[in-house]
């Protein structure tokens, strides 16, 4: 069954060093995708083991998004500095776009965005121009510079990248790496997924609960995040401690963490990014923000009517962007999803995590703040294609009264 655990009968620390080991022995290049957290750090230990028992190198791909704590980025600098001897940093500070969750007026914002005061300066050993990258692009995304990357990186060699998730974060992260059947994989080893025609993605600590990853740092004395202590001491769980890009649809929730553990980091985060003290006290007050929980509509609409109040009250172009996804996500329903007549305006279950179609999940998908609209099946439009598909999707409009 896909959904059972087949124990191997060894220790999980055993079975990633004898796979790390294998992608050193069979790819001429490797790196690790590292973002300071507790994954990513183990993945970076185990890595530089291997390297320095067989004379290696290995890249290290730290995207930098301006807006993170200082304690990690000391934690950055010292693992750069720990392994300085086998590590190649490729420390960005190069302006990208993402989500930004937590306001309709800016739902993108553009870390290290040119002509805007920096939440800090960027460090001496980043790269800070994004023309040392040939596939470069202002304000390209996350999902397109990452990948982007690795192609670069690989030079037309077979290479590796290390990434630092485990199947018990999330069902994400479980079907990406174990039970997706149909992804191309390294000699059939499901922990690797093909990225490119020689680029391969390894996931050797996919295995690993959150406590084998406390257990091995502190049995063998590793370094580790600091700010993970704060966490513990602000009584977070240890499955709901992350680190990574603070604006985004689930991360949004740990915002107000941010002004209990450094406050100073937290006031130039509030003048730099719209609607982060916004969402900070929306996270204090319920745990949640815009829709995650219960939603409600005005006794003289319908969820439809809503929908379309909630679109109208919108900034222009913010609206514009809504109604491109939604008016795809309805033609797809009546053309495919065998509704002919037109998706019902509530049904049981639609607002939970299965795509139940209806006018107050698309209420639910707007309150949310889901710029990309992830709850009505869509993936962030590349930047390159975004404009035209706008000018494609003004037909559709029209049609579903979306105008």
């Amino acid at each position: 069954m896909a959904g059972r655990k087949t124990y191997l009968g060894y220790h999980v620390l055993t079975g990633a060093r004898a796979r790390i080991s294998a992608i050193f022995e069979n790819f001429p290049k490797v790196y690790v995708s590292f973002s300071g957290g507790k994954d990513s750090t183990v993945m970076f230990h185990l890595c530089a083991e291997e390297a320095r028992r067989i004379g290696r190198k290995f890249g290290v791909l730290f995207i930098d998004w301006e807006c993170q704590y200082r304690l990690t980025i000391d934690h950055v600098r010292e693992m750069l500095a720990l392994y300085s001897d086998v590590a190649e940093p490729y420390w960005c500070c190069v302006p990208l776009k993402t989500v930004n969750a937590v306001s309709v007026f800016e739902p993108e914002w553009i870390a290290w965005e040119n002509g805007k005061e920096w939440i800090r300066e960027k460090p001496d050993i980043s790269i800070k121009d994004g023309s040392y990258f040939p596939f470069y692009r202002y304000a390209m995304t996350f999902e397109e510079f990452v990948p982007a990357f690795g192609r670069w990186y690989s030079g037309n060699v077979p290479t590796a990248c290390f990434v630092g998730i485990r199947t018990d974060e999330s069902l994400n992260r479980w079907t990406t790496i174990a039970a997706n059947r149909n992804k191309q994989t390294y000699q059939n080893r499901c922990w690797t997924t093909r990225c490119g025609t020689r680029l391969y993605n390894a996931y050797p600590i996919y295995d690993w609960s959150t406590e084998d990853i406390w257990t091995y740092c502190g049995r063998y004395g590793k370094c580790y995040n600091r700010l993970y202590d704060r966490f513990y001491q602000a009584g977070i769980p240890l499955g709901k401690m992350r680190i990574c890009e603070p604006f985004g649809n689930e991360q949004r929730q740990a915002l107000d963490y941010y002004q209990v553990i450094e406050p100073d980091t937290w006031g130039r985060m509030v003048a730099r990014v719209n609607g982060a003290n916004f969402g900070s006290v929306y996270a204090r007050e319920r745990g949640i923000i815009l829709g995650n929980h219960r939603i409600t509509k005005p006794d003289n609409h319908t969820w439809e009517s809503f929908a379309k109040l909630l679109l109208n009250s919108m900034p222009q172009t913010t609206a514009e962007h809504y109604r491109n996804k939604i008016a795809v996500y309805l033609h797809w329903w009546t053309t495919k999803g065998n509704l002919p007549g037109g998706i019902p305006d509530e049904q049981p279950k639609d607002t939970g995590s299965r795509d139940v179609p209806s006018w107050r999940r698309i209420c639910k998908c707007i309150l949310k703040n889901d710029y990309w609209c992830r709850m009505l099946c869509f993936a962030p439009t590349k930047t390159a294609a975004y404009q035209k598909y706008c000018e494609l999707m003004k037909m559709r409009r029209e049609k579903w009264n979306l105008i």
